[in-house]
């Protein structure tokens, strides 16, 4: 557990004309197989998913009966990482989505339609469309709550207390590996999430909960005001034992309400995370505290299926990193799109979710 690679040290030796290729290693998590049903899959009644099966290891260290599936598997990817070529690397990540948030309460209450019109949606359109995006996601709240940088409802608190009670289950019976690191997104339904997740779990002396924020874990970046985060100094003052990452800005650098991050653009910086924490931290097993957005982006750039995740879930991926010569080729992307928004409660939707707005519009520039 936790053998030290080489993959940090090939990216640290200064060579900028190397970098990173992810892909998924399948056939560990039920999560993996086309068949596991996303929207009825509970990871709390599955061990996490981990598929029941002998590994080529087990045969290797007989007896094993007296070792539990999890204790299998941590041996069986402390091979793969002691057998692995020069530049290979094997992780574990542990990818949870925050618990539910007032952002998500609002988006039921008034209709996803009502709600927003994502930027993907605008872009896999080929025939015209009305641009029109709606009212409510772009206020803080609406006299009742906030959704601005949103924080867990009693109902996502609870959620994740359910997460934080499994994981303390599977150490007791599974006798299962601890994250080694934690990272989370700055927004604070993260910070919440992760924090009552692990706070009080009894955890090894060598690896404390001590999350690691970055900028580039949070949500996909639109005109909502749920995707706007607080000051660095408000942060440090809610969650003083969190690590901030070194050039984290004292403001939001991202979210200006009036543009919104393409797909294409959120698997660049994705990637772009995946490479900053693989190149820094030797750590096998990884804890993420992020999005639904964000988590379906990080599975494109690992090559996994699809898999979306209700408000309060875990995914693990057993991940393979190779450290490939040269730079990776560029790609031109479009980064942003500017969207129209109302500017008063919309009258109505249609059903490709686009809005009709009540009146005027005001156009992003």
């Amino acid at each position: 557990m936790g053998d030290s690679h080489d993959v940090q040290q090939i990216v640290a030796a200064g060579s900028s004309r190397r970098h990173l290729r992810f892909s998924t290693v399948p056939g560990y998590f039920l999560q993996d197989l086309e068949t596991t049903n996303a929207s009825e899959f509970n990871y709390a009644t599955s061990n996490f998913g981990l598929i029941s099966q002998t590994y080529l290891t087990d045969s290797a260290h007989s007896p094993h009966s007296h070792l539990t599936q999890w204790q299998r598997f941590e041996r069986h990817v402390r091979t793969l990482n002691r057998g692995s070529p020069s530049g290979v690397e094997y992780k574990v990540l542990f990818m949870a989505r925050h618990g539910e948030g007032y952002h998500n309460v609002a988006e039921s209450f008034y209709g996803t339609a009502e709600w927003n019109v994502s930027s993907e949606s605008l872009l896999l359109r080929t025939a015209p469309v009305d641009r029109s995006q709606c009212y409510w996601a772009q206020l803080d709240g609406n006299g009742t709550i906030t959704w601005a940088d949103a924080i867990l409802t009693e109902d996502g608190i609870a959620q994740t207390k359910v997460a934080s009670d499994f994981w303390a289950y599977q150490f007791t019976t599974q006798k299962m590996v601890a994250p080694q690191s934690y990272y989370t997104s700055p927004l604070t339904r993260c910070l919440q999430t992760a924090d009552i997740t692990f706070s009080t779990l009894d955890l090894p002396q060598k690896y404390p909960f001590v999350p690691t924020i970055k900028e580039l874990l949070r949500e996909g970046i639109s005109t909502h005001t749920c995707d706007r985060r607080s000051s660095r100094l408000d942060i440090q003052e809610r969650f003083p034992s969190y690590k901030i990452e070194d050039d984290f800005a004292v403001h939001d650098p991202l979210w200006t309400g009036i543009r919104a991050e393409t797909p294409a653009a959120q698997d660049v910086r994705s990637k772009e995370v995946l490479e900053a924490i693989f190149a820094t931290d030797s750590s096998t097993y990884i804890s993420v505290t992020s999005h639904s957005g964000e988590i379906a982006s990080l599975l494109r750039v690992l090559g996994h299926r699809t898999f979306s995740l209700n408000t309060g879930a875990v995914i693990p991926v057993l991940v393979k990193a190779e450290v490939l010569p040269g730079e990776e080729p560029a790609t031109s992307i479009q980064q942003w799109t500017t969207p129209t928004l109302c500017t008063a409660p919309p009258v109505t939707s249609i059903p490709n979710n686009e809005c009709v707005c009540s009146g005027s519009v005001s156009t992003s520039t």
